[in-house]
């Protein structure tokens, strides 16, 4: 097990990396082959409670919703968002029919284009965020996106280890204990200051100024968690210990991505709202 999450760890993060720097059609196109596999695994999970939902339909709204994400026009975004609003509802209405009435296959499928469309659009929308503002790092020329991009992923991972190491030396007290039982507010305090500590070193070769680099690690360091917590309750319900095994030795896409999903849209929204006004 350890040895099969070296090896996928020690593929993976070049890969990674490559993508991420290189952008574009290769970073899309990577993005919607992660959200159709995480869409596969959401639809699985809930088989094992007998729930059905729209599998195609919710495929093409999360592939919309990336399409209109890679397109990075507003007008774009916002017909895109209508459209899928409009196709899911009426999907929705079509499961709830085909159900007798249940609303619990309706709300999955609302909920399922929501978690993992719309929030894996903003991982495009963020790698494309001003495209023309370049960054000067120490490791090279990177676009505005591409920074706030990493720091979210930085931020992330740092808060995972951090309220790892931290919980399972300090952990007293149970943070969400019927969801994770292993999860401590000790951990999640640790996590927090992992983040902002992961920031604040890349940062420092990113020229990002210490105000942004102090908020973007809070903001990552307590939402990511959410992300952690949602996914291990949808896992807990459907009584599945990983989500998938597409990545041998760390589970599927959405076990690697659950905190990702909920820390790239504040991310997105701070460098928007913040950072470019």
């Amino acid at each position: 097990m350890l040895l099969q999450r070296i090896l996928t760890a020690a593929v993976g993060i070049p890969i990674t990396v490559y993508i991420i720097q290189f952008g574009g059609w290769l970073f899309a196109s990577a993005i919607i082959a992660l959200a159709l596999a995480a869409w596969r695994e959401y639809g699985l999970m809930l088989r094992k409670q007998n729930i059905e939902i729209g599998m195609l339909g919710g495929a093409a709204s999360t592939l919309l919703l990336l399409l209109s994400g890679w397109c990075g026009n507003s007008e774009e975004i916002i017909m895109a968002i209508w459209i899928v609003l409009l196709w899911t509802l009426l999907r929705t209405l079509r499961i709830w029919q085909n159900n007798n009435h249940s609303f619990v296959p309706a709300a999955f499928s609302l909920f399922g284009v929501i978690y993992i469309g719309f929030s894996f659009m903003h991982l495009i929308l963020l790698r494309e965020v001003s495209t023309m503002v370049i960054t000067q790092t120490h490791f090279a020329n990177m676009s505005l996106g591409t920074v706030y991009l990493w720091v979210a992923f930085l931020a992330t991972w740092a808060s995972d280890t951090f309220a790892y190491f931290v919980g399972t030396a300090l952990g007293r007290h149970k943070l969400a204990p019927n969801i994770s039982p292993h999860k401590s507010v000790e951990g999640f305090v640790g996590g927090v200051i992992g983040a902002v500590l992961a920031v604040l070193v890349f940062g420092h070769f990113t020229a990002i100024p210490i105000v942004h680099r102090i908020a973007t690690g809070m903001l990552v360091g307590l939402v990511s968690p959410i992300g952690d917590l949602a996914e291990s309750a949808l896992k807990r319900f459907c009584c599945v210990k990983d989500s998938g095994s597409l990545l041998p030795g760390h589970g599927g896409v959405l076990d690697r991505f659950d905190s990702i999903l909920f820390s790239v849209p504040v991310i997105y929204y701070y460098v928007r709202l913040i950072i470019l006004q």
